[in-house]
């Protein structure tokens, strides 16, 4: 797995990559109550705003972690937004993207550098 400074998960499948909030982001969210997400076939650019969550304390924005084409959305988590809260870094994953460049990956962290990161 890979992680970005904005609290999100990246996993490989294949040539696509499946992509998520953390479960520290979960923790500080706290409990998750409405999730919008893209709709397959949309470009995006790294940085770009693509999903909007909001829970009891916040209302949040995903930014995609790389270019490329959201090519599937997780919509169980569109109709239970608790799974979020759940399991943040399995079964709740956001969306599925084919990556202009898997390379860029390699700019991202790894698990221990995301630790170092939030502290834990």
């Amino acid at each position: 797995m890979k992680y970005t400074e904005e609290h999100e998960w990246l996993l490989v499948e294949g040539d696509l990559v499946v992509v998520g909030i953390t479960a520290h982001a979960a923790e500080q969210l706290g409990d998750v109550v409405f999730v919008e997400l893209p709709e397959p076939g949309t470009e995006v650019t790294k940085d770009e705003e693509v999903v909007v969550i909001e829970s009891v304390k916040a209302a949040s924005d995903i930014l995609a972690p790389l270019d490329g084409e959201i090519v599937e959305v997780n919509e169980a988590i569109v109709a239970d937004p608790g799974k979020v809260n759940e399991d943040p870094e399995g079964d709740a994953w956001f969306f599925k993207m084919k990556v202009e460049d898997m390379g860029a990956l390699d700019d991202l962290m790894d698990e221990a550098a995301y630790k170092d990161f939030i502290g834990a």
